[in-house]
């Protein structure tokens, strides 16, 4: 596969590099008020694309981060937060404390008997 990946980078570099040698003829670039820029045309294509991708990236990252779905939280972190939710939000009283230990400590009655 890395060879693969090598050779393709090979090919992309072969064409790039044909299509610059090929491409040497200067041009002249006319900017506003009569200024105007004179340079070898595979620069002046070379610059073109490299300004549309970082145009294209710049528009399509915001719209991408928004679009992204939430990440899944796992089950066991979700019970653990709503019972220290739970923990938080009950009222603690220092006799409640006292009178859930003592009906603990009392004997059950027995039911009664059907005659």
């Amino acid at each position: 596969m890395k060879f693969l990946v090598w050779l393709l980078r090979a090919a992309i570099f072969f064409l790039l590099f044909a299509f610059s040698l090929n491409n040497q003829h200067d041009i002249v670039v006319h900017w506003f008020f009569g200024a105007q820029w004179r340079g070898p045309l595979v620069l002046a294509v070379l610059v073109a694309f490299g300004l549309g991708l970082l145009i294209g990236l710049g528009s399509w990252l915001p719209a991408r981060r928004r679009v992204q779905p939430p990440q899944p939280v796992p089950a066991s972190t979700t019970v653990h937060r709503a019972t220290e939710r739970a923990a938080r939000s009950a009222p603690t009283r220092p006799d409640a404390d006292a009178a859930v230990a003592t009906a603990a400590a009392r004997p059950t009655p027995a039911p009664p008997e059907h005659v």
